[in-house]
């Protein structure tokens, strides 16, 4: 590894998923405004997340299914006037 391109400012954050709650620590050099008190009694820094691994749809398995025959009913039946047959 080439020495000097790392930063050596680790410190010790807490990163919160904002959609469900879902808080963890770990080591980062992200600035921070905020700061919360952790299960240990200490208070880190606070990172807030829109999205982590407990909230995505992939590792959740809950992924929508897109109903592509669906939208294009929807479409039909809305502008149906508008849209010329070809004979």
């Amino acid at each position: 590894m080439k020495n000097g391109i790392h930063p050596g400012n680790y410190r010790f954050v807490v990163f919160q998923d904002m959609s469900n709650g879902h808080s963890f620590l770990s080591k980062s050099t992200a600035p921070s405004r905020d700061s919360i008190k952790w299960e240990d009694g200490n208070e880190y820094p606070l990172i807030k997340l829109e999205i982590s691994n407990t909230s995505h749809p992939f590792y959740t398995g809950k992924m929508k299914l897109v109903d592509t025959a669906g939208r294009v009913d929807k479409f039909m039946n809305r502008y149906k006037d508008r849209v010329v047959k070809k004979k």
